[in-house]
């Protein structure tokens, strides 16, 4: 029996819903964009016209037609065209948190600007740990080779460099994301082939409350068009951006999904998309969204619920902390989400390796929060019926008539066979020795001593010369549509 966690009832998911469905009526949806009322319009939407600031009223008939056109599953695939991540049931994976402009310094414990040998680095660590089923574009290079009107562009082409693995990504402009589908197009072989194997996931994000802006919703019709998978990512702030109670922010968090899941739809009917989100709480203390509150977590497996009963890919943000340095705050406030998150049933969990409320990134931590991931992926398993006796399967009275009384379970050869199977043996970063059998060191000195090993033994991928001469092009043609220099990464 896999163990799960329930935090809603179906008649309060039925509440939420036939109340997200009502918000979308009255008040309506802000909507940015020509093409998005026009085709709203064309699904006959009433959209009020530039007095009224361009709210849409969406019928709940409507929405719930995109809703029976939305794929309840889809894989994404890695650069060797295996599935390597399945969006859809309750199968769990992990990523690194997206965009953090700042990186913890190891030697001198500070935060300083994120550069591209900091993002190649957290993918180098990325690929080589099997917690993380894909990468992602984890942080925000601000170094002079990353000039910032192609950032996202860029970001993406350092993962494509370096990694094998599926990669969750982003655009934060409307004119930057034909670059960055036409990247992975170029690694992927064609755009046929990479809506067939799609390689990544795009976050696409609502402004709270309920307003789709210009280039969010410019970016979920591109992707539906393009066939490549989208994650709206809807961000309620309870007590700020939103209703305080967590169940009213899921109730915002649903209505603003099923707006973006019906332009999506509308735009490409058929096409992947994930109800995805990151939640949070205002702290009326400190005024900030704390990352690592069990509320925080609460929020995020309470919405994906919602989307689980609807039939639909779920994605939610924790594993991160709001810890400054990599501490037991940290650890405590990672590890605790890690379990919730897995025992929710969340498809694609992002923000391993985040601190100070995903502002900052840590590979160091990124090694930790695996360990964490670890322990709750072998939760998540749950405890099964397992045996090495061919006279038949039993839990336990097969090895005791073995060994009777005298305990030494050691010498079965079903104890040889299945403790792997069993039991999680996790790294060295976690210090199970005995006291005196090892020089005592703190988790962060384990975590340094892991990164370097995990580094030492990653291989770039070789890349055929043709598909770097089509990467130089894009990045090329969109550095001067953006009027920057810019050349391939070095690293």
């Amino acid at each position: 029996m896999r163990p799960r966690i329930q935090l809603l009832s179906p008649e309060l998911i039925g509440r939420i819903l036939r109340e997200a469905f009502e918000l979308l009526m009255n008040p309506g949806v802000r909507v940015g964009s020509a093409p998005v009322v026009e085709l709203l319009r064309s699904a006959g939407v009433e959209v009020g016209v530039a007095a009224s600031d361009g709210v849409a009223r969406i019928p709940e008939p409507l929405v719930r037609q995109c809703l029976a056109s939305a794929p309840r599953d889809f894989y994404l695939y890695n650069r060797q065209g295996e599935k390597a991540v399945h969006y859809g049931g309750d199968d769990v994976q992990f990523d690194p948190g997206s965009c953090c402009v700042q990186m913890l310094d190891p030697d001198t414990l500070e935060a300083r600007p994120s550069e591209t040998r900091d993002l190649v680095r957290i993918v180098q660590v990325t690929e080589t740990l099997p917690q993380f089923a894909a990468q992602s574009t984890a942080v925000v290079c601000s170094d002079s080779d990353a000039p910032s009107a192609i950032g996202d562009l860029y970001r993406l082409l350092v993962v494509l460099q370096h990694s094998d693995k599926p990669v969750v990504t982003g655009s934060f402009s409307a004119a930057g994301l034909q670059g960055m589908i036409d990247l992975l197009a170029a690694d992927s072989g064609s755009a046929d082939k990479l809506r067939q194997q799609p390689r990544a996931v795009f976050d696409v994000c609502p402004s709270p409350p309920l307003n789709w802006s210009e280039f969010g919703s410019h970016n979920l019709l591109d992707l539906a068009r393009a066939g490549v998978p989208a994650e709206i990512v809807s961000m309620p702030l309870a007590g700020g951006t939103a209703p305080v109670t967590l169940a009213g922010s899921v109730t915002q968090h649903a209505a603003e999904v099923l707006a973006g899941i019906t332009l999506h739809q509308l735009a490409g009917p058929g096409s992947p998309v994930v109800w995805g989100g990151a939640p949070a709480i205002f702290d009326m203390r400190t005024g900030g969204a704390p990352m690592g509150a069990v509320e925080t977590a609460m929020l995020n497996m309470a919405c994906a619920e919602v989307g689980k009963h609807l039939g639909l890919p779920t994605h939610g943000y924790l594993v991160a902390t709001d810890s400054k340095f990599v501490d037991a705050q940290a650890g405590a406030e990672s590890g605790r989400s890690a379990m919730l998150g897995a025992l929710a049933g969340i498809n694609m969990i992002s923000g391993a390796g985040m601190l100070e409320s995903l502002a900052c990134h840590s590979v160091e931590k990124l090694v930790i929060d695996a360990e964490s991931i670890a322990s709750a992926q072998r939760l998540a398993r749950g405890i099964e019926v397992r045996s090495e006796d061919v006279r038949g399967e039993t839990l336990a009275t097969a090895m005791f008539a073995q060994t009777g009384l005298s305990g030494e379970f050691l010498k079965l050869k079903e104890t040889r066979a299945l403790f792997r199977q069993e039991q999680y043996l996790p790294s060295p970063v976690i210090d199970r020795s005995a006291r005196g059998s090892e020089p005592p060191s703190d988790v962060f000195t384990r975590a340094r001593a892991r990164v370097d090993e995990l580094v030492s033994k990653y291989r770039k991928p070789s890349l055929p010369e043709d598909v770097l001469r089509k990467f130089q092009a894009i990045v090329d043609r969109e550095a001067d549509r953006a009027g920057v220099a810019a050349a391939l990464p070095r690293n």
